[in-house]
């Protein structure tokens, strides 16, 4: 166990932490911003007048991408609910508005492939190396799938440091517990003992609600930010995140 400082910020005795990926480790906006906006795009196609509404929904305005909005923070699955209420309003069955919606998604992942994973943040490799060296577990908790997870951790050689690769694919997604709980299980620590390290609130309540030994916010660039505010500490760099001390078992 170590002691984690942060800011300050000291959490004792913890084993793990536990990292989102969009937003915290790989810097995918562009993408992120690119896919919504061809799903609009689509979608209005087919139902003319439905784009703008969608792009607002998605938290999509121009080119800026709301770091709290639905498609930074939301899984698939819940992009495409968001999209299918859209579609519904024009009176079409909940069903038949499921189906449009993730045919489109399924279209727009095709024209936009992600062939390989957006950029990693500079510096997320050599933390994730330093805080392995330390002994601490590290695991990666995305409300992306598991699948975008995995080749994320292959595509940038994690494999040596990233002991969890889970994302939101079934079940519930962020901000329920359940899904921290079972990270936890299955890094083999209990909450208590265990960081959470994200960029929405809905990681910081997810954590919190598990109850977590901490919660650390990250807006690269720019820690000061309003919806960061519920985070034990909040940084801007993944750096920041400093091993106090080496406790021996």
């Amino acid at each position: 166990m170590v002691a984690i400082n942060c800011r300050g910020v000291i959490f004792q005795d913890i084993q793990a932490i536990i990292f989102d990926k969009d937003g915290t480790l790989e810097n995918s906006q562009e993408f992120l911003r690119n896919l919504g906006q061809k799903l609009a795009r689509l979608i209005d196609a087919k139902i003319p007048g439905i784009g703008e509404p969608l792009l607002m929904s998605f938290g999509i305005d121009g080119q800026s991408l709301n770091p709290t909005g639905l498609m930074a923070v939301g899984s698939r699955r819940e992009n495409e609910i968001a999209a299918a209420a859209y579609i519904a309003e024009t009176g079409r069955g909940w069903l038949e508005s499921l189906a449009i919606a993730k045919e489109t998604f399924e279209e727009a992942e095709k024209i936009l492939p992600q062939s390989e994973p957006s950029p990693i943040f500079t510096g997320s490799m050599e933390v994730l190396k330093y805080l392995w060296e330390k002994g601490i577990k590290l695991g990666i908790l995305s409300a992306a799938s598991t699948k975008a997870v995995q080749n994320f951790v292959q595509n940038y050689q994690l494999n040596d440091y990233i002991q969890l690769e889970m994302g939101v694919d079934d079940g519930p997604s962020k901000p329920d517990p359940e899904l921290f709980l079972q990270a936890c299980q299955k890094l083999g620590v209990t909450p208590d003992k265990v960081l959470m390290v994200g960029d929405s609130p809905m990681d910081i309540e997810m954590a919190k609600k598990a109850g977590a030994a901490g919660c650390i916010g990250i807006c690269w660039g720019n820690s000061e930010v309003n919806y960061l505010q519920a985070a034990d500490v909040a940084i801007a760099h993944l750096e920041e995140i400093k091993v106090f001390s080496t406790i021996n078992n």
